[in-house]
C-alpha cells in the first residue's frame, strides 16, 4: 500500500521505571497523579517484576511464604518499590570501589628490591608476605617488593558519577529465559521485543501469515555494542586478565546483534533486517527507516527499537572524562551539601551539571493502516514521518549544532500539513532530548522557542523524561516515544520533578516546562514531537499522532468499514489485557525460539515468479515489471 500511514499497534520494553507495555513504566513516572486504584496496581505489578512477591491465586506470596492481598503488598513494599526504580545510586557494582590495575611509578631501587609509593586507597586487596609496607607522613604508603614483582598492581578506583538509570532492583532479565552466555544488552533485546509482540493482542503467526515473508522488517541496533564480559568488553579484557577469549564474545558484541537476535530467536523472520546507529538519536534512525519502508509499500509490518546496557565502569569513566556526567562534587556544589542527591542527578532544563547514564530496551510494532484495519489491531498512535539532519562543519564533534533546527522545523511543518495549525498550536507537546547538561538546556530551549515563534505557538508544554530514567543512549528517544503514548492514554504530561525551578538561561518565552505532572484532559494532546540530539551531529525529530486523531483519519479513509474494524478491535484489546494481567504478575514468558522450526534449504522452491519457503503461508513474489521502461 503506497503512502500508507504507519500506525503503532504494539509497544514494549523495560527501563528504570519498569515495563513499557500497558504503560506500567509511564504510571510509575506519574504515580502520585494517578487514582488510588491505579497507584496500587502499579506498585503491586512492580513488586512482582522486582521479585518481592509472586502471584498466587487472588493473592501474593512473599519470600517468607506469607500470603498477602494487593493492598498489603502496596502498604508493605511501596517505599521499597519507589526507591528501587528510576534514577538511583548504582547497584550492579560499587561505583566507589571499582576493581582495576594501578600503574606504579618507581621512586627508589636498592639492590634487587624495588621501592615505590602509592595512595592508601589504591593498595592491592592482598599484599604478598615478602613485600615490605611502611606508611609515610604524607599519607601515602611505601612498598618495597622483590625485583621479580609486577609493577601493575591490582587496586581500586572511584567513579566521580555514582548514579544511573538501571532496571528496577531485583529484576534480572536472565532469570526469565535460558540466557546461556548472552550479553545483558541482548537479553534485554529479547525481553523488550517479546513484550512488544505480546502487547499486540494478535498472535504473531496470524500477522506473519497475512503478509509476504519479505514484507516484514526488523530495524534495531545498539550504539556501544555489548561491552560486558560476554561481548566486546570480555574480548578486549580477557588476555589482560589472564582469561581465555571465547568464540562468542566477538559475534555477540556486534552492534547489529539486537536485530539479529529478534529475527532468529523471537520472530523467526526471513524478511528485511536493518541495523542503523545515530549516536543518541539511534531509535529515531531505526524508526525513520521503518516508516520509510511502510509508507513506500516495501514493508507492511515493522518491529523496531534498541537495547542498550551501557552502565559499566569503563563507559561511565569515558563519559565522565568528557565532563559529560553529573559528578558527585558538582551535584554537591549545586545543592550546597556534602552528600550528593543521586535521585535528582538528572535535572533537564534546571541548574544542572551533566547527564545520568542508564540502560533500557524499547520496541514498537508498526503496520500499514490497511493491515491494521484488516486484523483489527489496536492502534496506540501513528508516526507519519521522522526527520534527520546533520550539523555541517563542527569545531567539537560532541557539541550541538544547526541540524536540529532543520529536523524540528520540518516535523512541526509536517504535523501542521496533516492535522492543521490549530491542532499543533493548542494540542501538541514536546518530548525534549533534555539531556541535563548546561549546553543542552540553553541550545534546545532556544530551538523550541524559535520554532514556536515561527509557527505561532504559545505555552508549548515541554517535558524531558531523562529526569526519571536517565540517558539510555541508543534507546533514549524510545523512552520518550513510549512515554508520549502514556500521555495519550492518561492525559498527563510528566513534569520535570527533579528540578525546583527552570534555570535562568533557559528560553521560556513560548515554552512551558512543568515541574509537576500536567493534567491535559481539558486540552487533549493529539501530537507529540520526539526530539533527539546525538554526538557527531545526529539530530532527529519524529511526529507522533494520538490514537484519537488516527481514528478520525481512518474513519475518513475507510468509511463504513471503520465500524467493522472497531468491533474486531475489541477482541484484540481483550487479548492484550490478558497479557497485561500476566505481565503484571511477572509471567513474562519470553519468546526464545532457539533452534525451533529450522528451515531446510532443500525444501525451498524457486520459480521465475516466486520463492516458496516451508512454514510460511505466502510466497516471496519477485518484481517482474521494469521500473525504468522509459530508459529502454
Amino acid at each position: 500500500m503506497v503512502n500508507a500511514l504507519p500506525v503503532i499497534v504494539g509497544f514494549g520494553g523495560y527501563n528504570a521505571a519498569g515495563r513499557s507495555s500497558s504503560h506500567q513504566a509511564f504510571r510509575r513516572m506519574v504515580l502520585e497523579s494517578l487514582s488510588v486504584a491505579e497507584q496500587q496496581q502499579t506498585v503491586v505489578s512492580l513488586a512482582c517484576l522486582m521479585a518481592r512477591v509472586t502471584k498466587e491465586g487472588q493473592g501474593y506470596r512473599d519470600a517468607s511464604g506469607q500470603l498477602l492481598t494487593a493492598a498489603e503488598v502496596d502498604s508493605r513494599y511501596r517505599a521499597d518499590i519507589i526507591n528501587g526504580t528510576l534514577i538511583r545510586r548504582i547497584e550492579s557494582f560499587d561505583p566507589a570501589r571499582v576493581p582495576g590495575n594501578k600503574k606504579i611509578s618507581l621512586t627508589q631501587a636498592q639492590g634487587s628490591d624495588i621501592t615505590f609509593t602509592m595512595a592508601k586507597r589504591d593498595l592491592p586487596k592482598t599484599i604478598p608476605s615478602d613485600w615490605q609496607v611502611r606508611d609515610l607522613d604524607d599519607g601515602t604508603t611505601e612498598i618495597t617488593a622483590p625485583s621479580t614483582s609486577s609493577l601493575l598492581v591490582e587496586s581500586y578506583y572511584e567513579l566521580v558519577a555514582k548514579s544511573a538509570g538501571e532496571l528496577p532492583t531485583g529484576f534480572n532479565p536472565s532469570d526469565h529465559y535460558n540466557s546461556r552466555f548472552h550479553p545483558r544488552g541482548l537479553q534485554m533485546a529479547l525481553l523488550g521485543a517479546s513484550d512488544a509482540i505480546y502487547s499486540l493482542g494478535i498472535p504473531w503467526d496470524k500477522i506473519a501469515n497475512s503478509v509476504q515473508p519479505d514484507e516484514v522488517g526488523v530495524y534495531s541496533s545498539s550504539v556501544l555494542s555489548q561491552m560486558c564480559d560476554e561481548g566486546f568488553g570480555g574480548l578486549l579484557q580477557s588476555r589482560l586478565k589472564g582469561n581465555r577469549t571465547t568464540a562468542k564474545q566477538l559475534p555477540l558484541g556486534l552492534n547489529s546483534m539486537p536485530a539479529d537476535f529478534i529475527n532468529a530467536y523471537v520472530l523467526g523472520s526471513v524478511g528485511h533486517t536493518e541495523a542503523i546507529t545515530g549516536a543518541c538519536a539511534s531509535f529515531l534512525y531505526v524508526l525513520q527507516a521503518a516508516v520509510r519502508d511502510i509508507r513506500s509499500g516495501r514493508r507492511r509490518v515493522a518491529i523496531l527499537g534498541n537495547a542498550e546496557a551501557g552502565v559499566t565502569p569503563e563507559i561511565m569513566e569515558g563519559f565522565a572524562n568528557m565532563s559529560a556526567l553529573a559528578s558527585e562534587e558538582n551535584l554537591c556544589k549545586l545543592d550546597g551539601t556534602k552528600t550528593a542527591d543521586w535521585r535528582r542527578a538528572s535535572r533537564p532544563f534546571g541548574d544542572n551539571c551533566g547527564f545520568t547514564l542508564s540502560e533500557a530496551t524499547q520496541y514498537i510494532v508498526l503496520m500499514d493502516d490497511a493491515l491494521a484495519m484488516e486484523l483489527g489491531a489496536d492502534i496506540h498512535g501513528a508516526v507519519p514521518d521522522v526527520f534527520i539532519n546533520a550539523d555541517g562543519v563542527k569545531k567539537s564533534i560532541s557539541a550541538p549544532g544547526v541540524g536540529n533546527y532543520i529536523s524540528f522545523s520540518k516535523a512541526v511543518a509536517t504535523a501542521i500539513s496533516i492535522v492543521g495549525a490549530e491542532t499543533v498550536q493548542k494540542h501538541s507537546f514536546v518530548h525534549a532530548h533534555g539531556s541535563s547538561t548546561p549546553a543542552n538546556r540553553t541550545t534546545e530551549s532556544e530551538l523550541i522557542d524559535r520554532v514556536a515563534q515561527a509557527f505561532d505557538i504559545d505555552e508549548w508544554p515541554v517535558t524531558a523524561i531523562k529526569a526519571y530514567v536517565g540517558h539510555s543512549l541508543s534507546t533514549a528517544s524510545g523512552d520518550q516515544l513510549v512515554a508520549a503514548l502514556g500521555t495519550f492514554k492518561y492525559d498527563l504530561i510528566p513534569g520535570i520533578k527533579t528540578i525546583t525551578q527552570v534555570a535562568s538561561d533557559v528560553h521560556q518565552q513560548r515554552a512551558r516546562f512543568p515541574l509537576q505532572d500536567l493534567d491535559v484532559s481539558a486540552t487533549k494532546m493529539d501530537v507529540a514531537f520526539i526530539n533527539s540530539k546525538g554526538f557527531g551531529g545526529n539530530n532527529a525529530t519524529a511526529v507522533v499522532l494520538s490514537p484519537r486523531k488516527v481514528d478520525s483519519m481512518l474513519a475518513a479513509r475507510y468509511g463504513d468499514k471503520f465500524q467493522d474494524y472497531l468491533l474486531q478491535r475489541e477482541k484484540t484489546r481483550a487479548a492484550a489485557a490478558d497479557y497485561a494481567e500476566r505481565a503484571d504478575a511477572a509471567e513474562l514468558n519470553v519468546i526464545y525460539r532457539f533452534g525451533d522450526d529450522l528451515i531446510n534449504d532443500a525444501e525451498v522452491t524457486i520459480s521465475r515468479r516466486e520463492l516458496r519457503l516451508p512454514g510460511f503461508a505466502q510466497s516471496v513474489l519477485f518484481k517482474t515489471e521494469n521500473p525504468w521502461p522509459d530508459m529502454q
